[in-house]
């Protein structure tokens, strides 16, 4: 019997709640469903339906969203559903058959980025939802399966996997053009075999730095609610396509001074760190005017 924790998160929409596993349940992918017969691959969602307010079930790696029909209030029954979840979970049932993963044809394609040292590696396949960086092989080892066997390569600096890509740094002792195309086969292979991709969420130490990105927003204050909000439609789709990811650390309301991090392609490449640094600083002043002074942008 494992020890999966369950927590309760709300959302914008108040017939929706989120409850959010402290490790990842499913690998890879999400799943929605909007009746009990779409989800006859889902055994924790079929049982979910069996509640007579639930509409819509939603998951994901390391979280299951409900929709409720009006007929109740969650406040009333929230804390029966988290307890029935940690109990269906934490007893080792099932809760996504392997038959339902979609067998679609994987497609693996390489893109060079700003960064010389990273080389991007998109699919057609959903990898997480939750953007992971490991610097080393003893950090991939507690978390992710796929980066633990991508260091195996010898020339394997670090590794990023975000949504639907995967940027890996290289030593400088070989060129991309190399090895790029043994590193894209691997990967292919590795979506094709339906392997875990990530095992569990990655528990940074912070180690006297700012180097932790924060991941729950649900406490933050208003500016840095907004900045979060700014950076996520207006900055990070453009780094995304480039390989990289820029995630927020805090705002310091006396000082006036964001600090985000670059991470995946954006991380240690010689261009980004000003150039990001300045985008970004422009954009979060002309949209929060007199509330930003400087934007730290901090190497992941």
């Amino acid at each position: 019997m494992t020890n999966i924790k369950i927590q309760i998160e709300n959302t914008n929409n108040d017939s929706i709640i989120k409850f959010v596993s402290n490790t990842i349940i499913i690998n890879g992918g999400s799943f929605e469903y909007n009746n009990i017969d779409e989800a006859k691959d889902a055994p924790l969602a079929q049982q979910l339906f069996h509640l007579p307010f639930v509409k819509k079930v939603f998951l994901t790696a390391n979280f299951i969203a409900i929709q409720c029909y009006d007929i109740v209030e969650w406040n009333d029954v929230q804390d029966e559903v988290k307890t029935q979840i940690e109990a269906y979970i934490n007893d080792g049932n099932t809760i996504i058959n392997d038959s339902s993963s979609k067998k679609d044809a994987i497609e693996v394609y390489a893109e060079v980025t700003p960064n010389p040292s990273v080389m991007k590696f998109g699919t057609n396949k959903a990898l997480t939802k939750i953007d992971v960086e490991l610097k080393n092989i003893e950090e991939a080892s507690k978390s992710s399966p796929l980066a633990m066997e991508l260091f195996n390569f010898a020339f394997v600096k670090e590794v990023f996997i975000s949504e639907n890509y995967i940027s890996v740094t290289k030593f400088d002792v070989i060129e991309w053009n190399e090895v790029y195309q043994e590193i894209r086969t691997f990967i292919r292979k590795y979506l094709q075999e339906g392997k875990t991709i990530i095992s569990n969420i990655p528990q940074k130490e912070t180690q006297g730095t700012q180097e932790t990105a924060i991941t729950n927003t649900e406490d933050l204050d208003e500016t840095s609610s907004k900045i979060v909000a700014i950076l996520d439609e207006y900055i990070k789709p453009a780094v995304a396509s480039d390989g990289g990811n820029i995630a927020f650390r805090k705002y310091d309301p006396e000082t006036k001074k964001v600090s985000v991090i670059l991470q995946g392609a954006c991380s240690g490449c010689p261009s980004s760190t000003i150039t990001l640094k300045n985008g970004i600083e422009t954009m979060l002043k002309e949209m929060l005017p007199n509330q930003i002074n400087e934007v730290i942008a901090i190497n992941g």
